[in-house]
């Protein structure tokens, strides 16, 4: 499939900031004034998610090895998720200084229509958090699927005076599907014993956008609620029984942070950056579990006996692990097998070689975990099938 990119996308300044907005149908969420991205977590964060671990586990250790990285004079252009977009925009802020010849333009637009442009060869990759529809597979089907990190999902909140609740995923099933309406449900109540919860009523938040994030949440919600999977289902866009619609993680994390007793859920740096809660979930061991580096990398662990081949595999609602957050999920490129562009696939793969060996400790500030150690591995030989004109473009770090 060629994938020469049939037509320039605007390029995106190099910096993370989150401008928050919002939109919707029905209900329309409330928009924000810009928030900055923290390159470290705030310190506001402590009272919601535990401090972390240093990063001496083989899982998040990254790799010694370097990348060939060669000097080209090249722009990539790439729209999709916003889940990593943080991670993303630090990332190639800090390529352009050890090769300052390849621009990369990334657009946090979602995952849908990362998916849409990659497709339809507007893009030279794509940024998804969410694998591809069977009608997706059927007009890209040897599209390979790269993971970069790995990220949390955070059923986020506001409520005045109330910083710590918990969720179990009946509860939360509850609340999405518009069954649970008050904070003072008897449900809300039974996860948070000895709390003091206001008699508000609550408020649903989700994407209106085509989101990766919000496949993340909706697999989770399908595998713990047979509810839920058989009136909603799982996608990167469903019809949600209640609630108001933002666009992307900031439009979310700004309708909860506007709105007094809504309920949302975004990826955990979002829920950061706007001082919001992220509560712990009660995981498939019975254990309720905050959201962390070590909980998020955990997640994985478990799946890792079976690795399948192409990667393409989702890690909520891990089946053990008492110590595994349960709503996480892998981000991936979309990269071709072939393209016609020598210099392009060259500068693509040397670009995510070196995200994945060298960007762990980027990925530890805000709080992403890098992939497992055989994750990375299976990712950097997927990158060795990537060709241009029949012949292999990239080289194996050494």
């Amino acid at each position: 499939m060629s994938t020469g990119s049939k037509r320039q996308v605007p390029a995106l300044l190099l910096v993370v900031a989150l401008l928050l907005s919002a939109c919707g149908g029905a209900a329309t969420a409330p928009t924000a004034t810009p928030l900055a991205l923290p390159t470290t977590p705030p310190e506001s964060a402590a009272t919601t998610v535990p401090a972390e671990p240093a990063a001496t586990t083989e899982a998040m250790a990254g790799s010694s090895e370097k990348c060939n990285l060669r000097p080209f004079n090249v722009t990539l252009n790439a729209t999709g998720a916003s889940f990593p977009n943080p991670v993303y925009q630090k990332w190639i802020e800090s390529y352009k200084t050890v090769n300052p010849g390849v621009t990369i333009n990334y657009q946090s637009t979602g995952s849908g229509q990362g998916k849409s442009d990659y497709i339809g060869g507007v893009t030279d990759f794509g940024g998804s958090d969410a694998l591809f529809s069977p009608e997706e597979k059927a007009k890209a089907p040897d599209t390979l699927f790269i993971p970069t990190v790995l990220g949390a999902v955070v059923a986020t909140y506001n409520l005045e005076g109330v910083s710590d609740l918990r969720f179990s995923p009946e509860t939360l099933a509850g609340i999405f599907l518009g069954k649970i309406t008050t904070w003072t449900d008897p449900a809300i109540v039974a996860d948070n014993p000895g709390v003091t919860l206001p008699d508000q009523p609550i408020t649903v938040a989700h994407r209106s956008d085509g989101s990766g994030t919000t496949f993340i949440f909706t697999d989770y919600l399908s595998k713990v609620s047979k509810e839920w999977e058989q009136q909603v289902g799982r996608g990167t866009a469903v019809e949600w029984p209640t609630g108001i619609g933002g666009e992307k993680n900031d439009g979310v994390a700004a309708a909860v942070k506007q709105t007094p007793g809504a309920v949302g859920y975004v990826e955990l740096i979002y829920a950061l950056a706007n001082d919001l809660p992220a509560p712990a979930i009660k995981n498939a061991a019975g254990e309720y579990v905050k959201p962390s580096l070590e909980t998020t990398t955990n997640a994985a662990a478990g799946f890792l006996k079976n690795l399948p081949a192409d990667l393409q595999f989702t890690v909520t609602n891990p089946p053990e692990g008492k110590d595994s957050y349960p709503i996480a999920g892998f981000t991936w490129l979309l990269v071709h097998p072939n393209y016609d562009d020598v210099q392009k696939a060259e500068a693509l793969t040397d670009f995510i070689c070196w995200a994945l060996t060298e960007g762990d400790q980027i990925a530890l500030s805000l709080r992403y975990a890098p992939l497992p150690t055989p994750v990375e591995k299976r990712a950097l030989e997927l990158l060795g099938t990537v060709k241009a004109d029949g012949k292999e473009v990239f080289i194996a770090p050494q």
